[in-house]
């Protein structure tokens, strides 16, 4: 495969799973911004959303007051943010267009289809209820577009770059919401184990689709560190960074075997894979989970750069 088509099916996956992690973010903004004034209090439930898409310096670079509305049409509509769930969609499409020919009919129909939709939703972000209705469609259109990968792709490079690129930018997302809500969310008067913060770890529960799995695996009320635990080390939960890396690794193995050769790619891959293997959660919190996600998506960030001079540059 050339390498500027391995480019575009990479970053067609990074950008429709970015969209739909957005999307996410913003519906738990929204929900803690619609809890009762005795439990939001003080908290900044919009600026950390915009932290955890990693885009804060951007927005205060355009000296916009931190308003919902104002953080809403930054993080879901605006041209001026490269990583607003439209330009996401937008560039999403330009590269599914340029490799048209490696999709199957109904990946581009997915894409094609999210990118159309848009049309019937400007001024969303002026609306909760159409507000809603955006972000529901925004996560459909990615279920779609992920569905008909896994349903009618043949399990080739093709197959494996492009799920390399959802991994990556999952892995990515998974620890930026998790880093955001332990470092900057809870305001510093609050206790932990508060209202404020139960309503708030449940939310970062809902907008990674987790709320139902974590009561099935600890079947305890919410406790950060056991949230903590199923987000970063319990690969049961398919969003989390070890069930992310097991699959990282496994299309990187798969890539090794059709060219033939590995490289730093597989190296780096794995030594993150090992490091969240024999990590507990206790050492985790001892060290700083700050720290340790920090590192995350440090690394993270190096394995997305090793892919890019390993295969696609």
């Amino acid at each position: 495969m050339l390498s500027r088509t391995a480019d575009n099916l990479f970053w067609l996956a990074r950008y429709v799973e970015r969209a739909e992690n957005t999307a996410r973010i913003i519906d738990a903004a929204n929900r803690l911004a619609a809890m009762p004034i005795a439990y939001a209090g003080g908290s900044n439930e919009w600026e950390s959303a915009v932290a955890a898409t990693g885009a804060l310096g951007l927005f205060k670079s355009l000296n916009r007051e931190p308003t919902a509305e104002n953080i809403i049409d930054f993080l879901a509509f605006s041209p001026e943010n490269p990583s607003s769930i439209r330009s996401c969609l937008e560039r999403a499409r330009v590269n599914a267009r340029t490799v048209r020919t490696a999709l199957t009919s109904e990946m581009w129909d997915a894409i094609n289809g999210a990118w159309l939709g848009l049309r019937d939703f400007n001024g969303a972000s002026r609306d909760r209820m159409r507000l809603n209705d955006f972000l529901v469609y925004v996560k459909e259109a990615s279920l779609r577009f992920d569905g008909s990968a896994y349903r009618t792709m043949i399990r080739n490079d093709v197959y494996f770059f492009s799920s390399l690129g959802s991994f990556i930018e999952r892995a990515d997302n998974t620890a930026r919401i998790l880093d955001v809500k332990y470092h900057l969310l809870l305001p510093a008067e609050e206790s932990v184990g508060g209202g404020l913060d139960f309503f708030q770890w449940s939310s970062i529960l809902r907008s990674v689709s987790a709320n139902t799995a974590y009561h099935w695996v600890y079947r305890e009320s919410l406790k950060p560190w056991l949230v903590a635990d199923l987000l970063v080390l319990n690969d049961q939960l398919p969003r989390s960074l070890a069930s992310c890396y097991e699959n990282i690794c496994a299309f990187l193995d798969e890539l090794s075997l059709a060219y033939g050769r590995q490289g730093p790619a597989q190296r780096v891959a794995r030594s993150t894979r090992n490091r969240l293997q024999n990590a507990n959660i206790d050492d985790v919190f001892s060290g700083g989970l700050h720290e340790f996600l920090t590192e995350f998506i440090a690394d993270n960030g190096r394995l997305g750069q090793a892919i890019t001079d390993q295969y696609l540059a």
